[in-house]
């Protein structure tokens, strides 16, 4: 089985080999790796392809072993994995409707709330919620101001996770 990967690097010494030790290590094999310095995404880091070979577990291991190690992977075989974003919002969120809340989140492109905690209070201004959503790859600061946005029209505190 072959895996084509694109994974998010840091731009310091020694990033690419700690994304390639965890595939040897577990046996699989490097195809191909594509890694251009002047290239870098809206983070700052580096996009590296690498397709690898292996048995479907092998694999499986290797992919989560590479996140263990905090190593963003942006693309498995050409789709976009996502990542999540917390937020947390303080306010009258109850009479500033919840639903309308979640629903302009989910229309921001490449955006699905996963899931959602709302903690209530005797008093209305004073209710928060916990949203985690599920963000395309490399859109979290659109997505953490467009939050922000939302909190701010409706009279919310938004903490983003930074």
């Amino acid at each position: 089985m072959r895996l084509k990967l694109v994974l998010e690097l840091l731009d310091v010494p020694g990033q690419l080999l700690d994304a390639l030790n965890p595939i040897g290590r577990l046996g699989a094999n490097i195809v191909a790796v594509i890694h251009q310095r002047d290239v870098k995404t809206e983070r700052g880091t580096i996009p590296v392809q690498i397709t690898i070979e292996g048995d479907k577990d092998t694999l499986n291991e290797v992919l989560n072993l590479i996140e263990e190690t905090g190593i963003g992977i942006m693309e498995v075989d050409g789709i976009l994995r996502k990542e999540k974003i917390t937020t947390i919002m303080l306010g009258n969120i109850i009479d500033q409707d919840l639903k309308d809340t979640v629903n302009q989140l989910n229309k921001i492109d490449g955006v699905m709330v996963a899931d959602l905690d709302l903690k209530m209070s005797d008093h209305p201004e004073k209710s928060a919620s916990r949203i985690v959503i599920e963000a395309e790859q490399g859109r979290r600061k659109e997505v953490l101001t467009k939050i922000k946005d939302i909190g701010n029209l409706k009279g919310f505190l938004v903490i983003n996770e930074v």
